[in-house]
């Protein structure tokens, strides 16, 4: 059947159509040959050593998150047809799943290619530089392709997956240990290592990454059929929400995947007013779920990451706002059901305004908690790029309008940037329940035809629904983190009577009928 589908389907390719390939490849490389050389030309020389600890952080957090998505994705998967037809079938599964294996060492590939570009990034080139870039760009496609065999591994049995789960662990490791400046005198020796050595680097990471994909290539055809089915339908799930550009979709898929095959166990509830009890569920949801805790708790520190680095102030200020807001809205479930099913909303009981206003105070507490300890880890850094005022916290705070913020030089204290995450707390909040609340994205909107193409606006305008609240809300904190005053207490109590007017203005908005 499928001999007859192939000599029924694409003609085999002819010398034309390689020849098509090859002038495109060709001029490919005469249009982009001289910007890429600028760019790795630009890469050359050498790299302060304080910023290498924090650049292989990020690497090494990048290659985690690599992993962590090929082992979600499966990452072996088929369409939905040849999943539920072909996989069955007594056909050779080894040969069934050769294409998606390729297609799986192109992406792995391409990856390998940004992490060599950031390796050398990090380390730098101080001499010859044609060897240097081949030499990451090596060892970065090695990494991923061995990464990409390994997650494969892990699909065939549960060892494999030990073993990728310790490989992930090992990255983040390396991460918080790099980020110390405990290995500033390693890669100061890494970054000025002879060609001998780094010729031996490369030879002994394409060895292992030759051994991973010669044992994962023999391993296609025992990929257990009920995993590669599991696969293939999550990939099914997430093409039809890209195809309907409904991210939201994708949230739901995994929220439900999650609780499905759990059992939770009942207790009571304390006693608490109907609006509060209401959210209740939304406190023992983050409660049942303690390693998202811990992960929302060290993604404080990527700020910090970003500032050893040398990100620009904007950047910091960016990743912080951007950050709070983010994990705001990890809290906002019970809110979004309550949209998506406002029938049952109202058979609560339980207003709308109350309701909603019960729903914002974990999403303030946790993106106030959030931003002020990214803020104060700047702080403690002694960050040159928000100011000497980062340097410590003060020891007496009387009150916001009072002179113990503003008065630091008399004081002897730096103000207290880290207040800035709790005061925008609230504006993140209205920003995240906007985002719950929102409706899928409207395809009937007009196209705006452009110079770089079409831009279809119910996309874009869905993306902005949540964030314009939230940026609106907190631009004292983007203005001070900007301007660097040397006295922030005016912002701090203008971003205090911002917050608390957006929030306000959110809640008695949407808790109107409709």
């Amino acid at each position: 059947m499928r001999a007859y589908l192939r000599s029924k389907g694409r003609a085999p390719a002819g010398l034309l159509d390689r020849y098509v390939t090859a002038f495109c490849l060709a001029m490919f490389v005469a249009v982009g040959g001289r910007p890429l050389s600028g760019v790795f030309a630009g890469l050359a020389g050498t790299v302060d050593p304080a910023r290498m600890g924090a650049g292989v952080a990020l690497l090494a957090l990048a290659v985690a998150g690599f992993l962590a998505v090929a082992r979600s994705a499966g990452p072996v998967l088929l369409p939905a047809p040849d999943a539920s037809w072909l996989l069955m079938s007594p056909l050779d599964r080894r040969l069934l799943l050769a294409r998606p294996a390729r297609m799986l060492f192109t992406v792995a590939v391409a990856v390998g290619v940004l992490l060599g570009v950031g390796m050398l990034a990090v380390l730098g080139a101080p001499d010859h530089l044609v060897w240097r870039v081949l030499g990451a760009l090596a060892l970065g496609v090695s990494a991923s392709v061995g990464g990409m065999a390994l997650a494969v591994l892990g699909q065939v049995s549960q060892p494999w997956q030990l073993w990728l789960t310790g490989a992930t662990a090992a990255l983040l490791v390396l991460a918080v240990v790099a980020v110390s400046g405990q290995l500033r005198t390693v890669l100061a020796v890494a970054a000025s290592a002879p060609l001998t050595a780094l010729a031996a680097a490369v030879a002994a990471a394409a060895v292992a990454a030759g051994l991973l994909v010669r044992q994962a290539s023999a391993s296609l055809g025992r990929i257990p059929t009920r995993t590669l089915v599991t696969a293939s339908t999550r990939a099914g799930h997430v093409a039809s929400a890209t195809v309907s550009l409904d991210p939201g979709a994708l949230t739901w898929i995994a929220e439900d995947n999650h609780w499905r095959a759990r059992k939770l166990g009942s207790r009571r509830w304390p006693p608490m007013p109907a609006p509060f009890a209401l959210a209740w569920h939304d406190w023992r949801r983050l409660g049942r779920r303690p390693g998202r805790l811990a992960a929302i708790a060290a993604t404080a520190a990527l700020p910090l990451v970003l500032a050893q680095a040398g990100a620009s102030p904007a950047v910091l200020g960016v990743a912080v706002l951007a950050g709070g807001l983010a994990v705001a809205t990890t809290s906002t479930s019970g809110a979004r059901r309550d949209a998506d099913n406002p029938a049952l909303a109202r058979l609560i009981g339980v207003g709308h305004r109350p309701a909603l206003a019960a729903r914002a105070v974990l999403p303030t507490l946790l993106s106030g908690t959030w931003a002020a300890m990214a803020l104060a880890g700047l702080a403690m850094a002694h960050d040159p790029s928000l100011g000497a005022a980062l340097a410590q916290i003060p020891a007496v705070v009387h009150d916001l309008s009072g002179t113990a913020l503003a008065d630091d030089a008399a004081a002897g204290f730096p103000v207290a940037w880290w207040l800035f995450g709790p005061l925008a707390a609230p504006a993140l909040a209205a920003g995240a329940l906007r985002m719950a609340r929102r409706a899928p994205v409207d395809h009937s909107m007009p196209v705006i035809d452009t110079p770089g193409g079409s831009i279809p606006t119910g996309p874009v305008f869905w993306a902005a629904t949540g964030p314009d609240l939230a940026l609106l809300g907190c631009l004292p904190t983007a203005m001070a983190l900007a301007s660097q005053p040397a006295s922030p207490g005016p912002f701090l109590a203008a971003q205090a009577a911002v917050s608390a007017v957006v929030l306000v203005g959110y809640l008695w908005q949407a808790g109107r009928p409709r």
